[in-house]
């Protein structure tokens, strides 16, 4: 049969050929989750540092992924997404070595504290390799019109790992200690290596490329949008460990849990709702909904009604990615969409990055409840960007 006689791929044929591809995000976000929930109280009580140098460790990673971004983006356009992800591999087998030796050096806090934050660093370039190569692999694989699909599995994979990996990190280290952590993390990381060595990737997009400061421009607006809406998913891995302790509460990694369950079913049941309604329709809708659960999270006088609010945040923050990230990757041609993807996901890791150390100043000086009301002003004011940016659109 010809290739104009195919018949066009059915919706299950694009969704797994886009899951086969972000299953890599997964094995990346669950080497993230593993250690989230547990890190912060390790700094702080085993090495007995601050809660701001507790959110400056789990910051750093993000920190690191947002300055490799270019370097990422440059990486997917010119050599491939699939050695872009090989890379990011690499990376977390050597993060899980120096986490481990972190580990074993507990006994000299400030050794084991720098060898812990080489380890962050470099998971975080990992995560910058491979997420914007998994997107740009799935782009290249589906077609461009599939863009909130493959935005929106992709981000299926890596909160769902995380909603799995926190509850079994916490379990990890009760079982097995501390040690446990870095030894899964090479072992996953070296697992995805030998799947990837077989699977072909996509021809490398030929035609200009433009200056990643140039296509950072076009997506600024939209990221910085982004951005203000993803502090509060920042505050909430980051300081929700010990805002739990800080209120005498236990299940802390259950929060993050119920946080990713509703992330993915919001994505699995409206992601149609992007090409439906558009995509700053969608962001706007879903940023109001988070606003809501953080404001509750505030407010929250027992562990249900934090559930309550980390699962209305997780709803809500869910499709405001794909929904602005449509709308961003307009602005860029496909020669440069590997670099679109990086400048855009650059103000999701500033949100995650800043989110450490500011929210750790306002919980020393306010207390731990009041990191969600400025996550929650902070939201408002994207919520308010994303309405400027629709009214630009239509004029």
């Amino acid at each position: 049969m010809s290739a104009q006689q195919q018949p066009p791929q059915s919706s299950m044929a694009i969704t797994l050929q886009i899951v086969s591809i972000v299953f890599y995000t997964f094995i990346a976000f669950l080497c993230i989750g593993l250690p989230i929930a547990v890190l912060p109280g390790y700094v702080h009580e085993q090495l007995g540092f601050s809660a701001v140098v507790a959110g400056l460790v789990i910051g750093s990673q993000y920190l690191a992924t947002l300055l490799s971004r270019p370097m990422a983006g440059r990486m997917s356009d010119t050599v491939g997404t699939k050695r872009a992800i090989v890379y990011g591999l690499l990376g977390i087998v050597l993060s899980g070595l120096l986490t481990l030796v972190s580990t074993l050096l507990q006994d000299l806090p400030l050794t084991s504290l720098i060898i812990l934050i080489a380890g962050r660093l470099l998971l975080g370039i990992a995560q910058g390799l491979i997420g914007v190569g998994t997107i740009s692999w799935c782009m290249g694989q589906v077609g461009a019109e599939h863009t909130a699909r493959s935005i929106g599995w992709n981000g299926i994979a890596s909160y769902g790992a995380i909603a799995i990996g926190a509850p079994l990190g916490v379990l990890m280290v009760a079982d097995y200690g501390f040690t446990s952590l870095g030894i899964a993390l090479s072992v996953l990381a070296a697992g995805a290596l030998l799947l990837i060595r077989n699977k072909p990737s996509v021809p490398v997009v030929r035609g200009e490329r433009l200056p990643f400061w140039a296509v950072f421009g076009r997506i600024a607006p939209f990221g910085a949008s982004l951005s203000l809406a993803s502090i509060g998913y920042g505050t909430l891995t980051t300081f929700i460990t010990l805002y739990y302790l800080n209120r005498g509460w236990t299940g802390a990694a259950y929060c993050l849990t119920v946080f990713g369950v509703c992330f993915i079913l919001s994505r699995l049941l409206f992601i149609s709702a992007i090409a439906r309604f558009g995509g700053f329709a969608s962001a706007i809708a879903c940023m109001s909904i988070e606003t809501v659960g953080l404001l509750l999270l505030w407010l929250a006088p027992s562990t249900g009604y934090a559930l309550i609010g980390a699962g209305l945040a997780g709803f809500g923050l869910s499709l405001v990615y794909p929904a602005l990230g449509v709308e961003a990757i307009k602005q860029v041609p496909n020669s440069s969409r590997g670099a679109g993807l990086s400048a855009y996901a650059v103000f999701f890791d500033l949100a995650l990055a800043v989110a450490g150390p500011l929210m750790g100043a306002v919980a020393l000086n306010l207390g731990y409840s009041w990191i969600f009301l400025g996550a929650a002003l902070l939201s408002v004011t994207g919520l308010a960007l994303t309405l400027w940016l629709k009214r630009r659109a239509m004029a």
